[in-house]
């Protein structure tokens, strides 16, 4: 195989790699995810979920390193940016930031709601995407929610009008090969959790009120949600994929001519 073919190879297997990610991550603590469904080359759930951003989230939290014109780069228009997603704004280069003050957020709130610019480079796409999953009722926390990703999370759950409410479900097992099989066998988002006597527990969580979602839709909607996440903390990344599309399609090609080049050199001596 020449070299040329080597690194073609070479490259398209670590896109693939890259791609194609781990059907499920486990923390040190037990935590097992599901992998959000996202894809930053989709325009339509970007579009989709930068709305959603502005009317869910950008009331509290801020996206002070991204900027409205930035939204161009997801196939919106000046006009369709301005109209439709600048509530809290006046110029399309303006960044993505609140009328609440920091001071009134640490008054208002038991911890200032964090920037939301870099999340998804900070916690990773798929804790991202379980968290806003994974909120259940608890009545022993003072917001009356709780979290089973970011237990005793001071935030509650904004979306639950959407989502419906859920229920927490603890299922205890005598070892933890037991516990740590029927998470598996699960196939969700799971957590393990020691108990006294050597015991262990597999929690996870439970639909209990619907909302004005079914579950696939707010699924979705998450999955939507996240991906402008993760588009948000680097949009210069899709510029960069499609340059690597473009850098491996080329080569492709010159592989193509190089090795009839070279079969044609090489065909009076075989």
């Amino acid at each position: 195989m020449s070299k040329l073919a080597r690194i073609l190879l070479v490259s398209l297997s670590l896109g693939l790699s890259l791609c194609a990610g781990p059907a499920f991550s486990q923390g040190e603590d037990g935590l097992r995810l599901v992998p959000a469904p996202i894809n930053r080359l989709d325009q339509e759930s970007l579009q989709r979920g930068a709305r959603d951003f502005v009317n869910y989230c950008l009331n509290c939290h801020t996206a002070k390193y991204m900027r409205y014109n930035r939204l161009e780069g997801i196939g919106l228009t000046p006009a369709q940016i301005t109209d439709n997603l600048m509530f809290a704004s006046q110029k399309i280069g303006d960044t993505m930031t609140v009328a609440m003050t920091a001071k009134d957020a640490a008054k208002w709130f038991p911890a200032p709601p964090p920037d939301l610019s870099v999340e998804a480079r900070f916690r990773g796409r798929d804790w991202l995407y379980n968290y806003l999953l994974a909120f259940y009722r608890d009545d022993t926390s003072e917001s009356g929610w709780n979290n089973l990703v970011f237990p005793n999370v001071s935030m509650p759950n904004v979306l639950w009008q959407l989502s419906g409410t859920n229920k927490l479900v603890e299922t205890e097992y005598d070892e933890h090969e037991k516990a740590a099989g029927a998470a598996i066998a699960a196939k969700g988002l799971s957590m393990l959790e020691a108990k006294p006597g050597g015991k262990y527990a597999m929690l996870t969580v439970a639909p209990d009120v619907p909302g004005t979602m079914t579950r696939a839709q707010y699924e979705a909607f998450v999955g939507d949600l996240v991906n402008y996440l993760d588009y948000m903390a680097e949009p210069v990344k899709n510029e960069r994929i499609h340059l690597g599309i473009i850098v491996l399609l080329f080569l492709g090609v010159l592989y193509v001519f190089a090795y009839a080049l070279k079969r044609e050199y090489w065909k009076d001596l075989h």
